[in-house]
């Protein structure tokens, strides 16, 4: 096998579509150190695990010695990307765009080499054009082409509207891979028509073309939909060590399987072999391996520790938190309600969210279930030691 062959077997590795394959491979066999692109549009400060599976990729390439060239997206974020979309996106400010940018930056750098990565902004182009510049790009691509794209079309087909600006998306998202020379870019399966556009954009130049690599979308925590913030079912990168383990613990057999090969990038002779062992202790090593690589292989075992300790041993987390009746309720009040008490320690998003749990019986105090959101608490069984929890990963102790 050349390395050439070598490094394309790694390349194709999970990846769901991959053109220009030939191509990339003369590349390659000619010494070509590769320009590989990835662009993100800085929408929301944080990052997830679905963004984890590009980055993943990104950062192979970085391994076989290529560039990986990082396209922050601060100017095609005032459009927003409609992939995926049935509405157009909402609009950020500058300020927002700015601060989301820089904090996509720190997440994205605990997976990429910072060294190896060549951070570019695609406001240092666009926004330079006139409009003599815009309209000239706008005749590259018609109005029926647009149209090919699955979500454009279903919106037409249900007249839901669709803005002129989000027919330039694609184009200004190709335009960034005239700009940079990129010879392959990866991204999502819900970015193969604008990465297509992208290879259109440089062939009308005169430009060798760039190949295009999409990854699957990562099934979120409900093993149905993908991954997303919109449907409450994702991990963030900053999340904390105990909620990044214990949600990864949350997944089913399955999707562990899924993740252990889009998170970890285990080949599928690896992943058979780890099905022998019990699911149980592979989800734990998965769980254990991913809150690692974020906080650290201390931080990766002592959540093992302690979800053991509770799930397994029956304890409670040596690490829970802890509050005084005092800071709780109102200063000399003798007793309070459970939910009131609970909404006051700012664990919880709402007090609807807590009388939800009580009365679906997750809530245990002392490790009696609790049936009655108004149940009410004496300051003298705080002089006790109450030991609360509310669902599965939520501990609290209230002292006198």
């Amino acid at each position: 096998m050349t390395d050439a062959d070598r490094q394309l077997e790694l390349i194709r590795q999970n990846a769901e579509v991959f053109l220009g394959e030939d191509e990339l491979k003369k590349r390659i066999a000619a010494g070509k150190k590769l320009r590989v692109k990835l662009g993100v549009d800085p929408t929301r400060p944080d990052l997830t695990f679905g963004h984890m599976v590009v980055f993943n990729k990104l950062r192979q390439f970085q391994d076989l010695g290529h560039t990986a060239v990082l396209v922050i997206g601060d100017f095609t974020t005032r459009i927003g990307d409609p992939s995926g979309r049935s509405t157009a996106r909402p609009i950020l400010s500058e300020e927002e765009i700015n601060e989301n940018a820089k904090t996509y930056l720190d997440q994205a750098f605990k997976i990429l080499d910072k060294e190896k990565t060549e951070v570019r902004h695609n406001s240092e182009w666009f926004g330079k054009w006139s409009m003599i510049d815009t309209l000239r790009l706008a005749r590259q691509m018609t109005v029926a082409r647009m149209l090919e794209r699955d979500d454009f079309a279903k919106r037409y087909a249900s007249k839901t509207p669709i803005s002129i600006v989000e027919f330039l998306y694609p184009l200004l998202q190709g335009r960034d891979s005239v700009e940079l020379q990129s010879d392959i870019e990866i991204g999502g399966t819900d970015q193969l028509f604008n990465n297509l556009v992208g290879r259109q954009l440089q062939k009308d130049a005169g430009l060798p073309e760039q190949a295009v690599l999409t990854m699957p979308l990562l099934v979120g925590l409900d093993g149905a939909r993908k991954m997303s913030k919109s449907y409450d079912n994702y991990i963030a990168l900053n999340e904390s060590a105990k909620e990044m383990f214990g949600k990864i613990m949350s997944i089913s057999d399955e999707t562990m399987w899924t993740y252990y090969a889009l998170l970890l990038c285990k080949t599928p002779a690896e992943i058979t072999a780890m099905k022998a062992q019990h699911p149980m202790e592979m989800k734990k090593q998965l769980a254990t391996a991913l809150t690692a690589k974020f906080h650290g292989e201390a931080a990766g075992k002592y959540e093992r520790e302690q979800f053991e300790n509770v799930f397994s041993k029956g304890k409670i987390r040596d690490d829970i938190p802890e509050f005084r009746w005092g800071e709780l309720v109102a200063a000399g009040a003798e007793s309070a309600a459970l939910t009131d008490i609970l909404a006051a320690t700012k664990l919880f998003p709402s007090k609807k969210e807590i009388r939800r749990l009580v009365e679906q019986g997750a809530v245990k105090m002392n490790d009696e279930k609790i049936s009655d959101p108004a149940l009410k608490i004496s300051a003298s069984d705080a002089a006790k030691t109450l030991v609360i929890q509310a669902g599965k990963r939520t501990f609290l102790k209230v002292v006198a």
